[in-house]
């Protein structure tokens, strides 16, 4: 038989067995649209947080706490170990001509009440230099000034999203909110920025002077007595510089801290580049999880396939029997059930395909951790749930032809 023949053959045994069919590909259809979707989602996430930092720039370094002996980030930020005075150290000294700017900042959640409106939200303390750091602009208002930090003012810059929960369309500007019970005046209104850093979003914040965050707000202090600090944001002339940056910051804080020439670092620096390809790893690893995860149903419909395929091979013994009696061979039999198992797995993966797509375009826009993400159907995900399904198919499929291509003609006919 040619292997034409053998596909027209297959196509019309599938045909003539509808339901069963139908039935048989579900688990496919249902595998490929779960593996197509959930990696689509964790695409998105990875996606989402790589533009939320190329918009930052790439000009920036991060200091942040670390606790000694703690491996990757599980110390981060568990133990207060930097203080403003470190920031001033750095932003002071002679031997890092390279920094352009220097921002505290100390981070805590409070709620922000107007009137019968309030929402919880992140409350930052830090100076004027964080606008440019952290690469805001400004809908309306001012940012906090030197004067604002010296003078210890109640004054708060608003996130856009902060503004609207609070004041929907009244302008914000010169009214006045109340953070732990003490009034501040809203001298500024961040634009909107869009997306989410490590699942909070960037619209979402209220910052004040670091000053008055540290005498009226949240008191924290290092073991030294000094007022701490959640991170330091170190802005570089150039992206060339970065590397450099990092070994003198780290020089300086390591003096600054009296550390032994064998003690480790209390405090971790990290370029803006290093930490998005952590975050990369990460959202990858978590992409891969949820792909082996819908996977699962992929193994589950090859299974289905083995099922009908055994049953279709009873059922059809005496067919069997009859077309080897007319001089089909072993291979022909063979080829064409294994033929039913691939068309099986490719039709369903078809209509996988397009119910991937529909679970992708449906979680695309939802709000998921303080920013919308988009899910990213992209080729390379689509060929591998194609591949690896029809994989399963023909895997499925090889048991069940061979019992058909081994049954004996003369036993066959005389079958039921």
């Amino acid at each position: 038989m040619r292997f034409r023949d053998s596909i027209i053959t297959a196509i019309k045994s599938l045909v003539a067995n509808k339901l069963r069919s139908s039935l048989t590909m579900l688990g496919i259809v249902i595998g490929i649209a779960a593996v197509i979707g959930l990696m689509s989602i964790g695409r998105g996430v990875e996606a989402s947080i790589t533009s939320t930092f190329e918009e930052l720039g790439t000009n920036a370094i991060y200091v942040i706490p670390h606790t000694p002996g703690a491996s990757g980030f599980a110390g981060a930020g568990v133990t207060p170990t930097l203080s403003v005075s470190d920031a001033d150290a750095l932003k002071d000294s002679t031997y890092l001509r390279s920094i352009v700017g220097v921002a505290p900042v100390s981070t805590n959640y409070g709620e922000v009440t107007s009137g019968n409106e309030n929402v919880v939200t992140a409350i930052n303390g830090t100076t004027h230099e964080y606008m440019e750091a952290m690469n805001y602009s400004l809908a309306s208002g001012q940012f906090l000034s030197e004067r604002n930090v010296s003078h210890r003012d109640n004054v708060v810059v608003l996130g856009d999203k902060v503004a609207t929960d609070l004041f929907d369309s009244d302008d914000p500007l010169g009214q006045r909110v109340k953070i732990k019970g003490r009034r501040f005046t809203v001298i500024g209104v961040l634009e909107a920025k869009g997306g989410a850093m490590m699942g909070i979003s960037q619209d979402e914040m209220a910052l004040v002077p670091i000053t008055t965050y540290h005498s009226r707000l949240f008191t924290q202090r290092v073991a030294t007595g000094e007022e701490a600090v959640s991170s330091i944001i170190v802005q570089v002339a150039s992206a060339e510089m970065i590397d450099d940056t990092v070994y003198d910051i780290e020089d300086i804080l390591r003096d600054r801290h009296r550390l032994a020439f064998d003690d480790e670092d209390d405090f971790v620096v990290l370029s803006q580049e290093q930490i998005l390809e952590t975050l990369q790893q990460i959202t990858g690893t978590l992409t891969l999880f949820l792909g082996a995860i819908a996977g699962i149903s992929l193994l589950v419909g090859g299974i289905g396939i083995m099922n009908i395929m055994l049953v279709s091979v009873t059922e059809r013994t005496r067919e069997i029997g009859v077309r080897k009696a007319m001089g089909a061979k072993r291979r022909d039999i063979l080829r064409q059930f294994l033929f039913e198992a691939a068309m099986i797995s490719l039709v369903g993966s078809g209509i996988g395909i397009i119910g991937g797509w529909a679970m992708a375009r449906i979680f695309s826009g939802m709000n998921l951790g303080g920013g919308a993400i988009t899910a990213v159907v992209s080729a390379d995900i689509v060929i591998l749930a194609i591949s690896v399904a029809t994989l399963i198919g023909i895997l499925s499929g090889i048991y069940p032809a061979l019992r058909a291509a081994r049954l004996n003609p003369i036993d066959a006919l005389h079958y039921g």
